[in-house]
């Protein structure tokens, strides 16, 4: 499970974040790429765009359960 504590600080504020257990994998990055993108530097995902409408909550609620590390949380600040 995603550590809020341990998110990375280029989330965007809401709901959905990425924490520091991002393997880079790529899969949130094809699930729902209007919303999160990729760190070059650090190499690692972060939600650059929080969704709005329930299209983008269900492609960001598709990634999360989908992440095989569990890097991504939707308790996130509302």
């Amino acid at each position: 499970m995603a550590d809020i504590d341990a998110k990375w600080p280029e989330n965007a504020s809401g709901k959905f974040y990425v924490d520091d257990q991002c393997i880079d994998c790529d899969l949130c990055r094809e699930t729902a790429p209007d919303f999160f993108t990729r760190d070059e530097d650090g190499g690692y995902s972060y939600v650059h765009a929080q969704p709005s409408e329930q299209e983008g909550i269900d492609q960001c609620m598709e990634a999360l359960e989908g992440c095989p590390v569990e890097a991504i949380g939707e308790d996130g600040d509302a």
